[in-house]
């Protein structure tokens, strides 16, 4: 089995957060984001490692879309944020769990909010590597963890920098490089999740789904 790669490079560039733009903002591009200085957390009492997978979750399907990077960035008026190797902003889930890690979002969840799926072995930009882990999901893929969160993206992202799934049904939030929820920008009132891709002729915008 892969192990998580232990290299972490940490910025000290800090940059000050403005005013919170409305819900969907387009940030600027994640490549020409600031590095976040990350501190790593004192470890709780109740604090436990992630439950290794078992071999048969090792080898991601042949078509699995890997996450291969978690960078930790600095996105305009959202601020600190964790992208993945494209500059797709990651999210977690209110109705999930940290401890133990555990993946509630499944079904046509998941095609909402598609898993950071990995082969075990993502590089780490600006994440502390002892707050990453991974969780066996129902179908027998990995899923990283960030503080022990499973960790999405969100089809309703059009393009990389962006972040509409900020608040969606008051349940998803972006996740900030130490795993817990960035609360820096949150839109007016609680958004509602786009439809699933299978259900694109409803229209976007309209679906009573909770997740």
């Amino acid at each position: 089995m892969a192990q998580m790669k232990r290299t972490v490079i940490v910025a000290s560039a800090m940059v000050a957060l403005t005013a919170c733009a409305p819900a969907g903002y387009e940030g600027a591009n994640p490549g020409a984001a600031n590095p976040v200085a990350v501190t790593a957390a004192e470890p709780t009492a109740a604090a436990e490692p992630s439950v290794p997978p078992s071999p048969a979750a090792d080898a991601p399907p042949a078509d699995a879309d890997l996450t291969e990077e978690l960078n930790g960035r600095k996105v305009a008026r959202m601020g600190s944020v964790v992208t993945d190797q494209d500059g797709w902003i990651l999210y977690r889930f209110d109705k999930d769990t940290n401890d133990p890690p555990s993946s509630n979002c499944v079904d046509k969840c998941a095609q909402l909010w598609p898993p950071a799926l990995t082969d075990g072995d993502p590089e780490l930009t600006a994440v502390s590597d002892d707050k990453v882990g991974t969780v066996t999901r129902q179908d027998g893929t990995r899923q990283i963890t960030l503080g022990g969160w499973p960790l999405y993206r969100y089809v309703g992202d059009k393009k990389p920098g962006q972040w509409k799934g900020q608040g969606v049904g008051g349940t998803w939030f972006v996740v900030a490089p130490d795993g817990k929820k960035n609360l820096s920008c949150l839109p007016p009132g609680t958004p509602k999740p786009v439809a699933p891709p299978s259900d694109d002729k409803a229209g976007q915008g309209d679906s009573d789904y909770s997740y």
